[in-house]
Parts: C-alpha cells; structure tokens; sequence
C-alpha cells in the first residue's frame, strides 16, 4: 500500500493526476484565495452589491444577507460567517468602491493578450516550459508595454490581439484547464 501510494503506480504521479490535484475549483468562501473559475463570480457579486448601493436600492444594513443571497446564486453556498462573507475585504470599510471589475477584466486581458503571443510566436510555450521568458518578453514589451501610455485601451488591446476585448481567450484557457487537460 505505502510504495502504490508513494509511487509504486506511476498512474498516480502521472502529470495528469498532478494537474487535477491542485485544478479544480475552490470550495471556500475568500476572494483572495478563490481559484480562477470562482474569482470572476466574487467580482461580480461585489459589483452587483456596489451598484445597489450606489443606486440606493440597497442599504448597508442589508449588506449580508444580499451577499449570502448572491453568493449562494453564484458559487452555490453560503458563508457560515460574515468574516467569510460580506467582511472579508477590507475595500468598502476603507471607501474604496468601483473598481471591483477590473480584476475579472484583467483576467479577461491576460488570456487574450496571452493567446495572441502565442499564436504569434509558437515557441514561446516551450520556453516557458523551460522557465525561459525571453520570448515571451519579446511579444510584450513592444505590443503591451511600450504601447500602453501611447495609446487608448480599444486601440492597445485591438493592435495586439487583432479584436477588441472579449471573453473568447478566457473562456478558452479556462476550458483547456479544467476540462480537456484535465480529463484523465
């Protein structure tokens, strides 16, 4: 039993198995240590509760319970505490509000900015398999870093993936993840 468990079985050290030991989605209640599946819905759930309020069509007293109520729609539970809900960040306690969507837009942004890059350049994969970035750098520096204070977003993102921002890429990264590496 120990040498099967320990290696015995290649199966189980197959990289298969590894990848889908650490890919797959967080049951837990934290933004910060949400997986990238989850991350997105805790974006949306705090953008929806800031529109409310900002809208006046919801009070900081009802903050909880409309946080339990939306989580519970989005991620299929409910936190058992409101340091797992509705407390966990500290952004609204601090007045920090409106800027919740551009962590899930990031997300979005890598994915197709890294999408480009690749199919650009091939060989950037393989490097950094290797843990080379040089080609990966040599992809983003012209077409993302030394563009960026030039030039406005639609056109930044446009000239450097051919489109204007979608969640194609994203949608695409997330179902290479967790689907097709991820089938045994």
């Amino acid at each position: 039993m120990m040498a099967r468990t320990l290696g015995g079985d290649r199966e189980i050290w197959s990289l298969a198995n590894v990848l889908n030991s650490w890919r797959r989605p967080d049951n837990g209640y934290i933004r910060v240590e949400a997986d990238e599946i989850s991350y997105p819905l805790h974006v949306i759930l705090r953008y929806r509760l800031e529109r409310a309020l900002m809208a006046g069509d919801l009070t900081v007293a009802d903050i909880p319970s409309a946080w339990n109520e939306i989580f519970a729609k989005l991620i299929g539970r409910t936190p058992p505490s409101l340091a797992q809900g509705c407390l966990q960040d500290i952004h609204w306690s601090a007045g920090l509000f409106g800027y919740f969507p551009n962590y899930a837009m990031g997300a979005v942004l890598a994915a197709q900015f890294f999408e480009a890059a690749t199919a650009k350049d091939p060989d950037i994969l393989p490097a950094l398999g290797r843990g080379d970035f040089k080609p990966y750098f040599a992809w983003v520096r012209p077409n993302i870093h030394q563009r960026a204070s030039l030039v406005d977003f639609a056109t930044l993102v446009g000239d450097a993936t051919g489109r204007p921002l979608d969640t194609g890429a994203f949608k695409r990264h997330l179902r290479r993840r967790y689907l097709e590496e991820a089938a045994p």
